[in-house]
């Protein structure tokens, strides 16, 4: 059995763009949450530094981690970011070692 897949996307805003990412952000928590293979999918802010974002996620199998990078609802969430964050997203994948 394939090993879960674990998530860790990190991105920070702009100068003064912090609660238009985190508006943008958080609207792909629930329906993240809704897909079958989710496990987890949480949002968090830096208690340091209001600008920096981090996902948390856990998903079933490779391939729905793929299909959800390419659903609708997160190619929009990139698309209105592009003016929000300095860099793109830094988005890494793990599994249980």
């Amino acid at each position: 059995m394939p090993a879960t897949i674990h998530v860790i996307a990190r991105v920070r805003a702009k100068e003064g763009k912090e609660e238009a990412l985190k508006t943008v952000l958080l609207g792909v928590v629930p329906p993240s949450r809704r897909e079958i293979a989710c496990y987890q999918f949480d949002l968090l802010q830096s208690a340091a530094d209001a600008r920096e974002f981090c996902f948390v996620e856990r998903w079933d199998r490779e391939d729905a981690l793929n299909q959800h990078g390419k659903s609708d609802y997160m190619m929009q969430a990139g698309a209105q970011m592009t003016d929000l964050v300095e860099a793109p997203p830094e988005i890494r994948r793990y599994v249980v070692v």
